[in-house]
């Protein structure tokens, strides 16, 4: 059985001269799904898994096998004016995921890749991107770590939380027209423990492109956050998880905030989006917490991003004119009913920057979700009820203007 001890003691007889594991041949196990170890997180490997495939082989290597997949059934009661309402059935993500290390515990790597058309970023027109982490991590110590690859940014939580750790099928709207999305770079990541509480500081120094870029201009992204724990740790590291799911007995709170200045992008949401016909730099401040006790659980977060490099009068290219920029917000407030059922009530929406409400859309989402949990976030069962709107002054100016959609769906996630 690998456990944290295991893995902790990895790094201690890493620094001493000549220790050895008493294991010599290579294993194959299954980690049993009872197993208390690490959440997933996408912003680091783990050296143990809860529920996955695990090879190893002394202590030079190391290698968990995990899928997931998201299958769904929606309806939409009103799309935009050029569709009628519909359903929308389709596989929302399949991923298989690989991380572990080599040579040694400090040397750690992390590999994600996605198959369904949904996951793959289409939308943007570029190309289908199968590959979403891959990252290779140098451990320093148990509280800093840094690395060279694609990995998601470190933006608003609900964004670094894993899709499968999610309470409702998709993230907020907020998250989509804000969000920092993965990017290709450096990045560093440490803690500083102050008696209880902790202190968690993450930069990166990326392309600005996002994923899958072969080519960046001299223009690049840097991003800082910080994170302030005060009543110390989540369980299970549930300051990345939604819900509440390990009961905790005490108040927890994290209060992040990420600042992202990304120079000369050419994509109109920074890391995603269509490209531009020509670059900007853009600014995004983003404020965010997680609380949790007792079943509770409320997940807060707030956006600001300003967009440089052109002006409202001085330009007649419409892509220009509606590239994001405003200000957003996303409320959860969630209660485990059981220790497998749980409500969640969300609020979320954006506000275009004044001045640019003929070109940017207001959006408003309401919406209410249950989820059924067989195997914590890992199987389950999520059922989701919304009330979207979309807003601007001219509709005439916009394509596709609705208001009030009410949009039903029912997924279910599996996962080792």
């Amino acid at each position: 059985m690998y456990s944290r001890k295991f893995v902790a003691g990895l790094f201690q007889q890493q620094e001493k001269a000549g220790f050895r594991l008493a294991m010599f041949c290579f294993v194959f196990v299954f980690i049993p799904s009872t197993l208390l170890a690490q959440v997933e997180s996408d912003e680091k490997p783990l050296l143990v898994s809860p529920n996955g495939l695990v090879f190893h082989k002394d202590s030079v290597f190391l290698l968990n096998v995990r899928f997931r997949m998201q299958n769904r059934f929606g309806y939409f009661s009103k799309l935009d004016q050029s569709d009628e309402p519909g359903f929308e059935t389709l596989i929302r993500r399949v991923r298989l995921r690989f991380d572990g290390f080599v040579i040694s515990p400090k040397v750690s790597y992390y590999l994600q890749l996605s198959f369904s058309r949904s996951d793959q970023d289409l939308v943007s027109g570029t190309i289908a991107q199968t590959v979403r982490d891959a990252m290779v991590y140098y451990n320093v110590s148990k509280n800093f770590y840094f690395g060279l690859g694609q990995s998601k940014l470190p933006g608003n939580r609900e964004r670094v939380i894993s899709s499968g750790n999610l309470q409702m099928p998709d993230r907020s709207i907020a998250n989509s027209v804000y969000t920092l999305d993965r990017d290709a770079g450096l990045f560093a990541y440490g803690q500083i423990p102050v008696g209880k509480q902790m202190i968690m500081y993450k930069a990166a120094i990326t392309g600005g492109e996002g994923r899958g870029q072969n080519y960046s201009n001299d223009g690049l992204s840097y991003t800082g956050r910080i994170e302030y724990l005060p009543f110390g740790t989540f369980k299970n590291l549930g300051d990345y998880s939604e819900g509440d799911l390990e009961v905790e007995k005490t108040p927890k709170l994290s209060v992040g905030f990420s600042y992202n200045v990304n120079d000369k992008t050419t994509r109109a949401g920074g890391q995603l989006g269509s490209t531009l016909p020509n670059p900007v730099n853009m600014r995004t401040a983003i404020a965010d917490m997680m609380f949790k006790y007792q079943g509770w659980g409320i997940l807060g977060e707030y956006f600001n991003r300003k967009v440089d490099g052109y002006t409202l009068n001085g330009s007649n290219n419409t892509a220009m004119l509606r590239i994001p920029q405003g200000q957003g917000f996303n409320i959860h407030v969630s209660k485990m009913l059981s220790r497998r059922s749980e409500m969640v009530v969300r609020f979320a929406g954006t506000e275009p920057k004044k001045g640019f409400e003929e070109h940017i859309y207001q959006y408003r989402t309401k919406a209410l979700g249950y989820t059924y949990y067989l195997n914590k976030h890992r199987v389950k069962f999520q059922g989701y009820f919304g009330l979207d709107s979309r807003y601007h002054p001219q509709k005439q100016s916009l394509l596709y203007p609705y208001k009030n959609r009410v949009n039903a769906m029912v997924q279910v996630e599996l996962g080792i």
